[in-house]
């Protein structure tokens, strides 16, 4: 019988997927941020496509559809740029939990079923970021630098 294989085997070089992290990181908040913003400029803005089945067509600002866009597109953008990251990830986090209970759930139980993959990626992806902060190319680590 053979021995086990060893960690850096199995992953490649720890030293190498570790130097990669902080950028991986970035990536990932500046990807969720725009792809994010996506859903509050079609919603605020008729941006892409637009609400419903009408092109260009916006939600009610002082709505809760309009709440939500105002927090996907200047939440998102404050991901982009690394700033107040954790706090607004926090809020984001608790919007994409409401709108799965509020939207998703109330059409069957599995996520699967009822389109709720999305929000509760989301969900998942801005917990990382309240847990993880910004990251090193951040608006967030330039005002803390000594």
């Amino acid at each position: 019988m053979s021995a086990p294989a060893s960690n850096a085997t199995l992953t490649g070089t720890p030293a190498t997927i570790a130097s990669i992290a902080p950028w991986t990181h970035t990536l990932l908040r500046i990807g969720a941020g725009l792809l994010y913003m996506e859903h509050g400029l079609q919603k605020l803005f008729g941006m892409f496509g637009g609400m419903g089945d009408t092109p260009g067509a916006t939600v009610p600002l002082v709505s809760l559809m309009g709440l939500a866009g105002v927090l996907e597109t200047f939440g998102g953008l404050l991901l982009v740029l690394g700033l107040l990251t954790r706090p607004v990830a926090f809020v984001l986090a608790g919007e994409m939990l409401v709108a799965f209970f509020k939207a998703h759930l109330p059409q069957g139980g599995a996520p699967i079923q009822n389109h709720g993959e999305l929000p509760l990626l989301y969900m998942l992806v801005f917990l990382f970021l309240v847990g993880h902060g910004a990251g090193r190319a951040s608006l967030d680590a330039r005002r803390h630098r000594p």
